[in-house]
């Protein structure tokens, strides 16, 4: 396990970075920017220690929560926050649950609600973060791929666990079985298989590993792939694509009115840093590179390698080029939040819910306490002189970088 240590914030406000002043605008994207932080706590106020279990290794994904440490609106809320990695090998939706685990879990929305089914977790979704969702097919153009009845007899390259959900059910609904007529092989944290012909089509993210395919060098003309080179397949348009990364704590947890209370001061901040990346992408790229850099590593453990870049050490792994790309993919994700950032739109819930109930992956829509909107509404209110819909948001236009400079 990989704890983001050099971004907790100190107690007493002694130990956290000067943030780098923000420019007035930025050129990737429009919208008005998001104010300073409130006025930091007194140093006689100690902080509530919370920590938030990441679905993923760091990267522009979560750059919202680093964003929330670094401009100080964590600390302003009377909170010290540790970020811990998570990846192919982490069961985030299981050790979130755990009694002594973390207060906060970041995870995919499908996965969740698999382990709910299977009684192994009680996370309950408190802030829907991602309103849309990442989830493509890429397969090169040559093999003809283009739809997901053709990956019958084919090797599928999937996301590790739950997260193959979207891929799967998609194939469930054009009359291929998973398990039976396809073979399914475990990605990890590599699209090498896809790039060396070892499998067929591959699941990615769009603001990861599509990245990392474009990316890399053909091998066979020495030059950086081109989008052309291959077939893209949108799950959103197959019917299948489900609700992503969402805050989730444990039901136990929040029966404490203590415990809702830091909740919603977390899921404040945590608006203010997704407003501040939605208005400053620049900064929230260069913050997150930053803390790539300065990752700590508990004893005992290995740092797992970025998607982008499999062999790289923690000093390396995180580049602007490929971060700046995802950032510019990770906002529209998010923005623009008609009820507003974080809260969750029925519709989309019960979407997920009867995907996953046609697919078989869960036998019964989920009790109604699996999740809430009220913590979020609270939070925001608390918010209301900030755009906390992104309204007016435009995305920004970022080219592929090669080798993920």
């Amino acid at each position: 396990m990989v704890v983001i240590a050099t971004l907790v914030v100190a107690a007493c406000g002694g130990g956290r970075p000067t943030p780098t002043p923000a420019p007035t605008s930025d050129a990737t994207t429009t919208g008005s920017a998001s104010p300073r932080p409130t006025p930091e706590p007194s140093p006689e106020v100690a902080l509530t220690p919370v920590r938030v279990q990441l679905r993923w290794t760091l990267g522009a994904e979560f750059a919202g929560y680093v964003a929330a440490i670094d401009q100080g609106y964590f600390e302003s809320a009377g909170l010290e926050v540790t970020l811990v990695e998570g990846g192919p090998e982490v069961a985030a939706e299981v050790s979130g649950s755990a009694r002594e685990g973390p207060e906060f879990t970041v995870s995919w929305v499908p996965r969740v609600l698999a382990a709910r089914a299977a009684g192994t977790s009680d996370l309950v979704d408190i802030a829907q973060v991602f309103r849309r969702s990442s989830t493509l097919t890429m397969s090169f153009r040559e093999a003809e791929i283009t739809s997901p009845a053709a990956f019958a007899d084919k090797h599928v390259g999937v996301l590790p666990g739950p997260d193959r959900l979207e891929a799967t059910s998609a194939m469930a609904k054009a009359g291929v079985d998973p398990e039976g007529d396809a073979t399914l092989v475990d990605l990890g944290t590599t699209v090498g298989p896809l790039l060396s012909g070892d499998i067929d089509v591959a699941q990615v993210t769009l603001y990861d590993t599509y990245a990392s395919v474009l990316e890399a060098t053909d091998r066979r003309s020495g030059q950086p792939y081109q989008s052309a080179d291959f077939d893209v397949i949108n799950l959103e348009d197959e019917g299948t694509a489900m609700l992503q990364d969402a805050v989730f704590a444990r039901a136990s947890w929040l029966e404490s009115e203590a415990n809702e209370a830091t909740a919603r001061a977390f899921l404040k901040a945590s608006a203010q840093g997704w407003m501040y990346c939605r208005d400053h992408p620049s900064d929230c790229v260069d913050s997150v590179v930053a803390a790539g850099q300065t990752i700590g590593v508990e004893p005992g453990s290995s740092p797992s390698a970025s998607p982008s870049s499999p062999s790289a050490s923690p000093e390396t792994r995180l580049t602007s080029g490929h971060e700046a790309w995802a950032m510019n993919e990770v906002n529209p994700l998010i923005w623009p939040s008609p009820d507003g950032v974080g809260v969750v739109d029925p519709d989309a819930w019960q979407h997920t819910v009867d995907v996953l109930m046609g697919s078989g992956a869960i036998p019964a829509t989920p009790s109604e306490e699996a999740y809430r909107t009220d913590l979020m509404q609270a939070a925001l209110e608390s918010l209301a002189d900030l755009d906390t819909t992104g309204e007016s948001f435009v995305k920004g236009t970022v080219e592929i970088t090669p080798n993920a400079g």
